[in-house]
């Protein structure tokens, strides 16, 4: 019996494309159509995993999606990231001449505005996902309009690609994690990457002393990212993702950082993926 993989978007989004590339097989999936449907699928047992985008090296951090995580208790056991590369697309035989709309998501459109500025006569739309237009366009067979998405959804619904990688800025990654609804313990050799989240008292220096503590014991702060409590006015959490060479620091660190802390939860312990970017010549 195949894995079952929530994602968000249908079959030929870019959070498909990270199942086929994660799990290195055809897996099955649970097309959501939000990230809180993603989040019940696996809550209810309509999939055994699930994959969500977290941030993007452009656009930041996606906050929703750490409360939402943490809301409900899920871990993270691993990470992939991305390189989004958009492309225009329609059925075969057009010619960008041909369009008269395009139509996508919001994102994928403001990603790229640079070059649909040159064409100034086409009309755009924005659209619930990039590979529900695709699929649309190819159920209905509509000529005149173009849709912005994946390569995967161009080969999925048998479009063309009329312009390739149009987004305005190329080095534009996604980062995605992994999740379930159990923790899946990950051998200590191979963690070197985790996200936390703790709560710290309102007083001067307290969030200081616990980066001091982390800088001590070797960890990499990635990124911080605090969230106000709502029921708690002017009291923040603080999400936090480290890397770090040796599980064993991390251990300590994890250790004095949960007994300086008002509150301290680990999210997920996992392998760092990120891939390293090339120097420029």
């Amino acid at each position: 019996m195949r894995t079952k993989i929530a994602i968000q978007g249908i079959k030929g989004s870019f959070h498909h494309q990270v199942a086929k590339d994660y799990f290195y097989q055809n897996v099955a999936v649970d097309e959501c159509l939000s990230f809180e449907e993603l989040v019940d699928s696996l809550l209810k047992g309509d999939s055994d995993q699930a994959v969500m985008a977290i941030e993007n090296s452009i656009a930041g951090p996606i906050i929703p999606n750490y409360a939402l995580i943490d809301k409900n208790n899920l871990h993270i056991i691993g990470e992939h990231y991305l390189d989004i590369i958009q492309n225009l697309m329609a059925l075969p035989g057009q010619k960008i001449e041909d369009i008269q709309e395009v139509h996508s998501h919001p994102m994928a459109l403001l990603q790229c505005m640079d070059f649909l500025k040159k064409y100034p006569n086409i009309k755009l739309v924005e659209d619930k996902d990039t590979a529900e237009t695709a699929r649309r366009i190819h159920e209905n067979q509509i000529k005149g309009i173009a849709a912005i998405a994946s390569e995967t959804a161009a080969e999925m619904y048998h479009l063309e690609i009329i312009a390739p990688s149009i987004q305005t800025i190329e080095n534009n990654m996604t980062r995605f994690v992994i999740l379930k609804k159990e923790n899946s313990f990950v051998s200590e050799d191979e963690i070197n990457r985790a996200s936390i989240k703790f709560e710290l008292d309102h007083k001067r220096g307290s969030l200081a002393a616990v980066l001091n503590v982390m800088s001590d014991c070797k960890l990499n702060l990635t990124k911080i990212q605090s969230l106000p409590k709502i029921e708690t006015p002017w009291k923040y959490s603080f999400f936090v993702d480290v890397t770090f060479d040796k599980y064993e620091d991390y251990a300590k660190a994890k250790a004095l950082v949960s007994i300086m802390a008002h509150y301290f939860k680990v999210l997920g312990e996992y392998k760092n993926t990120k891939p390293l970017l090339e120097s420029p010549n």
